[in-house]
């Protein structure tokens, strides 16, 4: 079966373009919720043995698509073919029997078992021995050289590691096509390394890979081919090749961004006001080690480091997350005197507010609306000083701190775990505002978020610094600690090492701080 020729914008496919074979696709896909479509009349194909790249900002539709393709949800009109067949698929199970796997974001193994049990959940026999499992699995981790021992739990390994277990899954299910949705999200660099080599390796045993992510610079490494959707309708499809990171942004979102995300570094920083964090000789087992630091107010501190550093957990011990050692801690100070939270809510009246990394794990209730969080983040502030809660005062409080960080739903009774990443964080950030906090803590604000997103978040860091707060920001990305620090701290092996001003500091003088 001869490829479906995409039409791209100043790119037709020639007449004499070599022919592939198409081994899944799409045409004229819709998908409505409430009557409001997340994606309208794409077309989309899949070569046999190649790495597709899906971009958008959040919203766009990606999630929408890669479900239906996996039978997550139907398609309200249009035609899915697989290998030369038009299908309607029900579930992901029969999905799986098409040979189309998706591997999610947030796994979908069952963390109380072992890696193992999970690899043949639902092909056990009636009956076996656990040791012939075991024996089986490890053969066939081995025959993937995945390096993971099958006895152990699945809640026991880190994240890497849990994705090769469902890529294995995958496999194990000979699955012609895995769906992989932000699969770097939560890697290391090492990690990211080791995930990009075992794409190659399913790519040359034939297997189509379709991948999400948010790392543009993935799509140019990884991707044969990349499609761009923006606002639930196909954009573009080219080779590679034919892709640089601003024609991406500017297909993604219809406008040039390349030049306001990451500059090189800031060529005028804002002068230190109030001295409002002091950190002194603090010490928490064994991830943070005699570290000292100053915030200051009106400023963008930035603190870069690499995995061990010690830099969230401090922030976290500020901000009354976790405990730092009950003798020889050290000392927090704020405004000059001695703190010691030992949870987060008296940290949270005294002005102190930390935006998580991890958004779906502590960021925001799932179940929850928009308005709902946001206005959970106020209560948290008042503490016990309030009687009943209010709810015109929810929806005046949500609605205008939604409108202020431009969050975008379908509806306004959206629950927050049906939004976009993006729209997700810009509703954990609201509902840390809302606190009227003078110290913020950022850590890793814009993980998992689009360039539209991204270019917005960053906006409000500068608005919260020119208005006189002190704003920490923790990032595992370069560019972004550059383009938006003031200061630049570097952490290695548990403490603060450099201090760079953000206006003389160089991409290779940070990294050399951070590892020699």
């Amino acid at each position: 079966m001869s490829a479906h020729a995409t039409s791209t914008p100043g790119g037709a496919a020639a007449a004499n373009a070599p022919s592939y074979e198409v081994v899944l696709e799409l045409k004229a896909a819709t998908k409505k919720y409430a009557g409001v479509p997340a994606i309208e009349n794409v077309d989309f194909d899949l070569r046999r043995g190649e790495i597709h790249a899906l971009l958008g900002e959040n919203g766009a539709g990606k999630s929408t698509l890669t479900k239906v393709m996996a039978g997550v949800v139907p398609l309200s009109s249009g035609q899915m073919i697989v290998e030369g067949h038009e299908v309607r698929l029900a579930t992901p199970l029969e999905a799986l029997h098409r040979g189309i796997a998706m591997v999610f974001q947030e796994t979908s193994l069952v963390p109380t078992m072992t890696v193992a049990q999970n690899l043949y959940l639902g092909q056990e026999a009636f009956f076996n021995r656990l040791r012939g499992t075991y024996i089986s699995a490890q053969q066939f981790l081995q025959s993937l050289n995945f390096d993971v021992d099958p006895t152990t739990t699945v809640g026991l390994l880190g994240a890497a590691k849990k994705q090769m277990v469902e890529i294995a899954r995958a496999v194990l299910h000979k699955a012609r096509v895995i769906i992989f949705d932000e699969p770097t999200a939560s890697l290391t660099p090492e990690e990211k390394k080791y995930f990009y080599d075992l794409v190659f390796s399913l790519k040359a045993r034939g297997v189509s890979i379709i991948f999400i992510s948010h790392a543009l610079e993935e799509a140019l490494i990884l991707a044969d081919r990349i499609t761009v959707l923006r606002d639930g309708q196909h954009v573009v499809t080219d080779d590679k090749d034919r892709f640089d990171r601003d024609r991406i942004v500017q297909a993604m979102v219809g406008r040039d961004l390349s030049q306001t995300l990451y500059g090189q570094r800031k060529t005028q920083v804002r002068p230190a006001g109030e001295l409002v964090l002091s950190v002194r000789n603090l010490r928490m087992a064994n991830m943070v080690k005699n570290n000292s630091l100053s915030v200051f107010a009106g400023q963008v501190t930035g603190v870069f480091g690499l995995v061990g550093s010690g830099r969230t957990e401090t922030f976290k011990v500020v901000a009354g997350l976790i405990k730092r050692d009950f003798f020889h801690g050290g000392e927090v100070l704020l405004h000059g005197k001695p703190v010691r939270y030992r949870v987060a809510s008296p940290a949270v009246r005294d002005g102190i507010v930390y935006i998580t990394e991890d958004r779906k794990l502590e960021g925001f209730f799932e179940t929850m609306s928009i308005s709902q969080n946001i206005y959970m983040g106020l209560l948290g502030r008042l503490g016990g000083a309030f009687k009943r809660v209010s709810n015109a005062m929810m929806r005046e409080v949500g609605e205008r701190w939604a409108g202020l960080l431009n969050v975008r739903a379908i509806s306004k009774d959206v629950k927050v775990i049906e939004l976009s990443g993006g729209n997700q964080q810009k509703v954990v950030i609201a509902k840390s505002l809302v606190q009227d906090p003078e110290l913020i803590i950022f850590d890793e604000p814009t993980r998992g978020v689009d360039v539209g997103a991204i270019a917005e978040i960053h906006a409000e860091i500068n608005r919260l610094a020119d208005a006189g707060k002190a704003v920490v920001v923790i990032s595992s990305y370069l560019p972004e600690v550059m383009s938006l620090s003031d200061r630049i701290l570097v952490a290695k092996l548990g403490k603060v090492v450099t201090e760079f001003a953000g206006d003389e500091a160089t991409q290779e003088g940070i990294m050399y701080a951070a590892i020699h």
